[in-house]
């Protein structure tokens, strides 16, 4: 908070006018960058604490009233703008190039392609980065960033398939090791070389030309993919990928886990958690922008919560997850 009073009260950017905007953040991105600080895996939404107990973040009341009411003091002393819920990425890079803002949050693929390179003095020397990486925030519990599912999407093949054996051998192969090796590097001499370190390189036309790389299969989407951070690593700058090393990967935390539904659980998911999702997602910009009173009307938010049948929500997260830890001891 020091320093974005700090961005708010001084001409950082050396023009002469009081156009600094201490954070510019996505409505998306805050439970990212503030909720592990309050002890909250509200990216995931629903989490399991250390004895295998499922919590849904938005509902943990304690701690989901200070993490709203930390947000609140943000916004109402100017630390939050005041379109933060509908900011979006592009209005933030345009302020970037504007030398505008001084803190964002995003993927941090985002770091050096993307913000760092609107800056000038990125453009003229590229060896340091000008929007960098940080550990978490942390507050009363250690701050943690939520990571993804190695595996991308679920996959499956429709009951009713006369070619059920030709189906799975096809998914079966596209996760051999043969076969994501292809998907996410290529062939030799045409889409990477090997250096004298024995390290792979993509060959210029993959960098250049994204969609002659994609066109040959490589990184397609909707394919059965594991994510590859070697082939990620070599399309950005040394300092970044360094930066990832030291202040995001030590923090990464497993989001809770993709689990198949029973048709029990897919009927009551389909009956209560896109409307209770919706609640919450309106409930927050309410209580951060003060529309809403937190200690008048929060007790209120956790009685709707209930009668919206959070707690069958609960039950049916707590099964899945069960069957999760189960499967995988």
């Amino acid at each position: 908070m020091d320093y974005l009073r700090k961005i708010k009260e001084t001409d950082m950017n050396g023009n002469g006018e009081a156009d600094e905007i201490p954070m510019s953040i996505q409505n998306a991105f805050l439970p990212y960058m503030f909720g592990p600080a309050f002890g909250l895996d509200l990216v995931s939404g629903y989490y399991a604490d250390d004895a295998g107990t499922v919590h849904y973040a938005p509902y943990e009341k304690d701690a989901y009233k200070a993490y709203l009411s930390f947000l609140n003091g943000l916004y109402n002393e100017g630390l939050l703008e005041q379109e933060f819920a509908s900011l979006n990425r592009d209005q933030i890079v345009a302020r970037c190039a504007n030398d505008q803002t001084g803190v964002t949050f995003d993927f941090s693929w985002q770091m050096s392609t993307l913000y760092s390179a609107q800056y000038e003095s990125y453009k003229a020397d590229s060896s340091k980065g000008v929007i960098v990486g940080a550990a978490p925030l942390s507050g009363e519990h250690e701050g943690f960033y939520v990571g993804r599912n190695p595996i991308s999407n679920i996959f499956g093949i429709n009951a009713k398939s006369a070619n059920k054996e030709l189906a799975i051998k096809f998914l079966d192969y596209a996760m051999s090791d043969e076969a994501q090796d292809l998907y996410v590097w290529g062939m030799e001499g045409l889409t990477y070389e090997v250096n004298a370190d024995g390290e792979r390189q993509f060959l210029p036309r993959c960098t250049e030309d994204t969609i002659w790389y994609q066109g040959l299969g490589i990184n397609a989407p909707n394919m059965p993919s594991q994510q590859s951070v070697p082939a990620t690593d070599v399309l950005l700058a040394p300092w970044h990928v360094q930066n990832d090393r030291e202040f995001e990967e030590p923090y990464i935390r497993a989001p809770f886990p993709e689990v198949y539904s029973t048709e029990e659980e897919a009927e009551i998911s389909g009956m209560y958690q896109v409307d209770i999702q919706t609640y919450v997602d309106e409930n927050a910009i309410a209580f951060i922008t003060g529309t809403k009173n937190l200690e008048a009307d929060f007790d209120a938010y956790i009685a709707t919560l209930e009668s919206m049948q959070i707690g069958e929500m609960l039950k049916v997260r707590q099964a899945q997850y069960d069957r999760f830890a189960n499967a995988t001891k």
